[in-house]
């Protein structure tokens, strides 16, 4: 967040700057870093944790193989001597006991004690003195064991290490997928536990938040900005509402305003304007939503254009809707990709459109699919390129009414009605709608103290300006 400042030339107004010292910089950056952490386990419902991986041919990725390589040479060498010594291999048989422990519950008594058995590493040493170990009886014991606990995911890697012979070779795979199993066993902990950590990352999210604050008091300028931008853009009528036409005082509550700002967030020119502070964490996030929105209203907006250009003869032909939508959504797949050309794609469109329709009308008996009707398709399909097509302008209205509507009914049980044309996209559509009301009900949750100050001052300085006006 500190970068910000200085990435925008313009910037509203903001708290004079504080000189913090370097030693105060870096505890806000960890602060920072470990909020964004907590708030990615609990909104990411994805979110994993993975093995570290070292970039290729880096510096330390040779050292690394490098050492890992000198120390596999030198248990081998400890292995194959006469007589052979077994000090490494102690040690490896410690970490792994220490490492299949790690992985027991408390109601694992019995497996603990024959592990402790097992693995004991006393006797192990005196065995070893005496010349009487047999190390390859305990590394089969080790894999018997990884297999009982390990997920079942790795059963294939638990079946390639009983194929191993070599002790080294045996050794060096066993910790290879006890890394595995531990990546695993985090993993599963993080599911178990996402559901209880919800509250508890609200409030640890806006306490570090409000320390950071205290630290950057400009840190909610562009937060202010956003809010004041909604409530002029309300009073414009320049947004969606889910609302029929009603009095304008409403329109101005605080909670009407706030999730009217959130709605904004999916239209946001995110190479212009510097993202909200409060939602900043989330950018990305709201970046894939708003083009999925966008993929949905033309994709919605191209099925309506072919049923009421063809009229009522297909309507009750079954599969064709699904035919001409796998048919769109295969062609907008890669629609935000910079090399993707949307007038192409379109003429594409109008060219697989009149060539489904004019199979299936023959198959169904109806008149020929004429060269007239064609031409009019495939005219009104290349319209919609232009953002301002009465089509595309129609069926953005409509999704984002439903995407308010979901936002204002999200603590209610049923959904809002969905509005005429969108029945196609009904299944993508309503998903796009949990994730982001969820996303934005988390949000509200942690930062609704700061929310509330800013709401509050904007409208009351919006009422005395009209007022005075």
């Amino acid at each position: 967040f500190h970068m910000r400042a200085q990435d925008f030339p313009l910037k509203p107004k903001s708290s004079p700057p504080r000189f913090v010292s370097v030693e105060e910089l870096m505890e806000t950056a960890k602060g920072v870093t470990n909020m964004a952490l907590a708030h990615e386990i609990v909104v990411n419902q994805e979110f994993q944790v993975k093995p570290a991986e070292l970039p290729e041919g880096s510096l330390e990725r040779r050292v690394k193989e490098i050492m890992h390589k000198a120390f596999w040479d030198c248990l081998e060498a400890q292995l194959t001597g006469d007589p052979p010594s077994y000090n490494h291999a102690i040690k490896l048989l410690a970490e792994i006991k220490e490492v299949l422990l790690s992985f027991l519950l408390p109601g694992h008594g019995r497996l603990r004690t024959h592990i402790e058995e097992v693995l004991d590493l006393p006797l192990i040493q005196q065995q070893a003195e005496n010349g009487s170990l047999d190390i390859s009886r305990l590394a089969q014991f080790i894999v018997g064991m990884m297999g009982s606990l390990c997920a079942p995911c790795r059963d294939e890697d638990i079946s390639k290490l009983r194929e191993i012979t070599e002790m080294v070779p045996l050794l060096k795979a066993i910790f290879s997928v006890l890394d595995l199993m531990k990546m695993d066993m985090a993993n599963f902990a993080l599911s178990s536990i996402r559901p209880h950590l919800l509250q508890q990352s609200a409030e640890y999210e806006r306490n570090k938040f409000q320390e950071f604050l205290e630290k950057q008091p400009n840190a909610l300028d562009y937060t202010e900005k956003w809010l004041e931008d909604t409530v002029r853009c309300l009073r414009e009528g320049g947004v969606e509402s889910s609302r029929a036409a009603s009095s304008d005082p409403p329109s101005l509550l605080p909670l009407n305003v706030h999730n009217q700002a959130y709605l904004r967030l999916l239209r946001w020119d995110h190479a212009a304007d510097p993202f909200p502070e409060t939602v900043l964490m989330d950018q990305v996030r709201y970046q894939e939503m708003q083009q999925e929105a966008e993929r949905l209203v033309l994709l919605s907006s191209l099925l309506l254009i072919v049923y009421t250009t063809t009229g009522e003869a297909i309507s009750g032909l079954t599969g064709l809707m699904d035919t001409l939508k796998n048919t769109v959504s295969a062609m907008l797949a890669d629609m935000h990709t910079p090399s993707f050309s949307t007038e192409e794609a379109l003429a594409t469109i109008g060219e697989r459109f009149c060539i489904e329709l004019s199979q299936c009308l023959s198959q169904h008996g109806y008149s020929p699919f004429s060269a007239d009707r064609q031409s009019t398709l495939k005219g009104q399909i290349s319209a919609t390129a232009q953002p301002d097509n009465t089509v595309r302008k129609l069926m953005d209205s409509r999704v984002q009414s439903y995407l308010l509507a979901s936002l204002e009914s999200s603590y209610q049980r049923t959904p809002p009605p969905l509005p005429g044309g969108l029945a196609p996209v009904s299944k993508e559509l309503k998903e796009l709608a949990v994730r982001f009301c969820r996303l934005v009900n988390f949000n509200k949750l942690v930062f609704s103290p700061f929310y509330q100050k800013i709401l509050q001052d904007v409208l009351t300085a919006e009422e005395s300006s009209s007022t005075e006006t």
